[in-house]
């Protein structure tokens, strides 16, 4: 076990545990900034160095650069024991990431950049899903300017060669009267539509769940985004309210998958909703919601969660095959086949 597997290890463990997401990210942060350096050993004070790393995440790095389990992910082992197995079963079973953003919108990396990162995390496939028009404060794609990326994908798919396909997204803005944002036959080019409320995140319940409902059964409409819209890192924001028993019956209803946001400030769905959604016969896509290459290694922890609902790779679509995946998001007949499928 390397330096980064230790970290990265540790931090799905803390997830899986509902340790506070400061920890969780610190240890995700240490990773990165060992993930270049040269293998062999690496002193603790050597490695509290680098930006990013503290005095426990150092003693993790240098016992791990030896070949060393680290005392720290020993204990966590010890005490949660084979309970967050089926976790990590989920993990080495992803096939893809269903929602990460570019430099296009508000992503900071190049469209290549996030497809390489994806392919060298061992995705088969990812989903480029830049903002909506309406969201400007990031930068969201115009009709125009989404179908030049459509252009781009698609000459960059020549490019990767086999092994791994960048489909075509959005994650799109649901509107206040619940339609999308963005041109209806736009919509159906792409491979994934994630819909997201980013607007009026305080709504009355009675209108919040309207809008909800009306988006998930757009047949347009692939995943529901991040669906409470709340933060819990820093000044916050809540989660937004509505029926929740309303809006997740119609995602399972609609064949629509629920998102499991990894994002650490945001955990959304939280535990109780998404227990709730899964009870509903609801899918699940586990995605990152990455904004650079390193974030798509948040992933782990919306697995974490994910099993600790007790929810298996059937109901998660980014563990599934691009082909599969694009048949369940194309089929005409997805509503009454999801369950079977």
């Amino acid at each position: 076990m390397d330096p980064v597997e230790a970290l990265r290890r540790i931090a799905f463990l803390l997830e899986w545990r509902g340790a506070s997401p400061y920890r969780v990210r610190a240890f995700h942060t240490a990773a990165d900034a060992v993930r270049d350096m040269p293998p062999g050993l690496v002193d603790a004070q050597e490695a509290r160095r680098l930006r990013g790393v503290g005095p426990v995440t150092a003693e993790v790095i240098a016992q791990a650069s030896i070949g060393e389990t680290p005392t720290y992910l020993a204990r966590l082992e010890a005490e949660i024991g084979p309970a967050a197995t089926p976790g990590w079963l989920l993990v080495e079973a992803s096939e893809g990431d269903c929602h990460m953003h570019s430099d296009w919108s508000d992503g900071g990396s190049p469209v290549e950049e996030m497809a390489q990162a994806a392919r060298a995390l061992g995705h088969r496939w990812a989903v480029l899903t830049d903002h909506s028009p309406r969201l400007t404060i990031a930068h969201g794609l115009s009709p125009d300017r989404l179908r030049q990326q459509i252009e781009v994908v698609a000459d960059l798919n020549t490019r990767l060669g086999p092994g791994f396909r960048l489909l075509t997204g959005i994650e799109c803005d649901i509107l206040e009267d619940g339609t999308l944002d963005q041109e209806e036959g736009l919509l159906a080019r792409l491979d994934i539509v994630v819909a997201s409320v980013h607007s009026k995140l305080r709504s009355e319940p009675g209108p919040m769940t309207t809008r909800m409902v009306a988006a998930v059964r757009n047949p347009l409409v692939d995943v529901l985004g991040h669906c409470t819209g709340r933060i819990v890192t820093g000044r916050g924001r809540p989660q937004s309210l509505f029926d929740a028993q309303a809006v997740f019956t119609a995602c399972a209803e609609n064949g629509i998958a629920v998102e499991i946001n990894c994002r650490p400030e945001r955990r959304d769905p939280p535990d109780d909703l998404l227990r709730q959604a899964a009870e509903a016969g609801c899918l699940f896509a586990v995605d990152t919601d990455a904004h650079a290459p390193e974030q798509l290694h948040w992933q782990s922890s919306g697995y974490a969660r994910a099993a600790r609902a007790g929810l298996r790779s059937d109901r998660l679509v980014t563990t599934w095959a691009a082909d599969r995946l694009l048949d369940w998001a194309a089929h005409p007949g997805r509503r009454s086949m999801t369950r079977s499928s």
